[in-house]
């Protein structure tokens, strides 16, 4: 997650930031910000716009209030690659399993 916000330039890293922030501070989120990912086991979808340029980031929940974000990427197309969201799966499962055991 670090290596893409660095990607960024410093204007949309603020804008993520910004919305990543906003999710955090309000009980409930637009849509435009936050959106479960259908047909996924508890994937959320975070959004941020800023121009012609959309950034989507991926992760779950760890009860309530935590949102573990497993990836980032520049929206190209209307639909999400599968690829991005076998990943944060699989980081999903990762993440409960290390939890379980400690």
């Amino acid at each position: 997650m670090e290596e893409f916000l660095d990607s960024l330039s410093d204007r949309h890293t603020q804008k993520v930031v910004w919305v990543l922030r906003l999710i955090e501070r309000i009980e409930i989120v637009p849509q435009q910000y936050l959106k479960k990912l259908v047909g996924t086991e508890d994937l959320w979808e975070v959004r941020a716009q800023i121009g012609s340029n959309t950034y989507r980031l991926l992760g779950f929940f760890d009860g309530l209030r935590l949102l573990i974000l497993t990836g980032g990427f520049v929206k190209k197309q209307q639909r999400i690659p599968v690829r991005e969201i076998e990943l944060a799966h699989q980081r999903r499962i990762e993440y409960l399993e290390r939890r379980s055991r400690s």
